[in-house]
């Protein structure tokens, strides 16, 4: 398959994935667990909905070969990446501004702007690339 058309699958997935984080964020925070742990919980549990969504759909013609613990084990360590750029921005905005503070989502969004690249590039040559 083309990489425009991975490129962009993997971009519906990512808004997916992002409707996940910031559902599970407002979650986490009604249920007192505060801007950072909550962020932390909403992060594995986007990531792993795109790592389902990316398996079956932007990338089901490419098996890794590994079972599904396996690579979705893979999928997370390679998503810490990009993930580290998402949080970091995340945690910035959240600590300087009383009006992200306010609406975290905003927050949410602009980490996953920055992550969303690195992820791509290690869930297509590094995940769901298809071992001989």
């Amino acid at each position: 398959m083309a990489t425009t058309t991975e490129l962009w699958r993997f971009g519906v997935v990512g808004v997916i994935g992002l409707l996940i984080d910031i559902g599970v964020l407002y979650l986490a925070l009604a249920a007192g667990c505060g801007f950072y742990l909550g962020r932390a919980l909403s992060f594995v549990a986007a990531a792993s909905g795109t790592w389902l969504c990316n398996r079956l759909w932007t990338f089901r013609e490419q098996r890794s070969g590994r079972t599904l613990w396996a690579e979705w084990l893979h999928y997370m360590s390679l998503m810490l990446v990009g993930g580290a750029l998402n949080y970091a921005l995340y945690a910035a905005l959240i600590a300087l501004s009383a009006s992200v503070r306010a609406w975290p989502v905003l927050a949410v969004c602009a980490g996953s702007l920055a992550g969303m690249i690195a992820n791509f590039l290690s869930a297509k040559w590094l995940v769901f690339r298809h071992r001989h």
